[in-house]
């Protein structure tokens, strides 16, 4: 009996926090996984390195460079992999950075949205072929908007970051509705793990506590400690996505867990995993603090959980508990290597 020839699925961003966890999410489902790699100087694949094999393999992990913002090489790119699902998760994503460049943020999160759909509309309407695609949009679009927000809430975005992913959002709904294209947004609230970037203020939280335990670090500096964020498991969301693209109609859902918690409780829980006191250590530095903030962002899941099926598996408490552990560990290693007489840098030590 013939087997089926294997999904394809191209990512973009598959070097993020979500690309790796989607990836590895696929590829047990055995798709064949095509991700889109900036060129850069140095390798940018860490977060692939357990499901990277030698390209000279045979593998069903394949990479290729690329870039949302070079048009012609997104279309030869889509018509070489050929792809059944394409993800875009490519973004400029730190908030506060977005207000130092907001041209930038716009050109790769908006107009490098609409470019990469572009491509996507010219392969389906000139093969003919039913491709699915996946845009990832973000909880920081709801901005000032109260909570608990949902599908039907305005959008109120309140930096560059975010006023980009509307301008994203708004260009896919519009491809889909003009060119009856199969795409669906996701509006994820913030997701963390042990990947998350380390100038994102909960991983910069947990990597500082463990150099601290350990005596690698002494201060921790934070803007707002308010600031209160749905906040759930990455590696729960990429399921989230590919529902999202294995429905039977495209459609927008808002993705989280419906609770709320501020960063003051993100590390109050987190240092007492650690068996820390984070008040003698903590400074507030205004830098960190956004020229607009959102106050509060809590999603209300109900469609997807009611249509989808979808619910996160991992609580806030799990969620912190495996990120500080994680983060005790490479604490450990990196004072082994101190010890040896090896310099370890720490990036995002002092950033917000």
């Amino acid at each position: 009996m013939p087997t089926s020839p294997r999904k394809k699925a191209l990512i973009f961003g598959i070097t993020g926090q979500d690309g790796s966890f989607l990836a590895e999410f696929l590829l047990a489902k055995q798709y064949e996984v095509h991700g889109v790699v900036r060129r850069a100087s140095t390798f940018n694949t860490e977060r692939l390195d357990g499901i990277y094999a030698d390209p000279h393999e045979q593998t069903n992990l394949r990479l290729h460079y690329g870039d949302v913002t070079d048009a012609s090489g997104l279309a030869h790119l889509i018509e070489q992999v050929q792809p059944d699902e394409i993800y875009n998760l490519a973004a400029q994503s730190h908030v506060r950075v977005s207000f130092d460049q907001p041209e930038y943020t716009a050109d790769v999160v908006a107009t490098g949205t609409l470019r990469v759909l572009d491509a996507f509309k010219d392969h389906v309407s000139r093969t003919g072929r039913e491709v699915r695609f996946y845009q990832a949009g973000s909880s920081e679009m709801f901005g000032a908007a109260p909570p608990p927000q949902n599908e039907s809430t305005p959008f109120y975005p309140r930096s560059p970051y975010a006023a980009s992913k509307v301008a994203a959002h708004w260009y896919a709904v519009n491809y889909r509705e003009a060119y009856g294209l199969f795409i669906s947004n996701g509006i994820l609230f913030n997701h963390e793990s042990e990947r998350r970037g380390e100038t994102f203020v909960t991983r910069k939280i947990t990597r500082a506590l463990g150099r601290i335990k350990l005596g690698l670090q002494h201060k921790l500096f934070l803007g707002n400690l308010e600031a209160r964020r749905d906040w759930g498991y990455a590696a729960d969301y990429v399921e989230a996505m590919w529902l999202m693209l294995n429905a039977p109609e495209p459609g927008d859902y808002v993705v989280g867990t419906g609770q709320s918690y501020s960063v003051r409780d993100f590390l109050d829980l987190a240092a007492s995993h650690a068996g820390l006191n984070w008040t003698t250590f903590v400074e507030i530095d205004d830098r960190y603090f956004r020229p607009t903030e959102t106050s509060e962002l809590r999603a209300d899941a109900s469609k997807i959980e009611r249509a989808l099926g979808w619910r996160p598996k991992h609580s806030f408490q799990s969620l912190v508990r495996l990120m500080v552990e994680r983060d005790l560990e490479l604490a450990r290693q990196e004072q082994t290597l101190a010890r040896a007489g090896h310099r370890v840098i720490v990036r995002g030590a002092s950033h917000g």
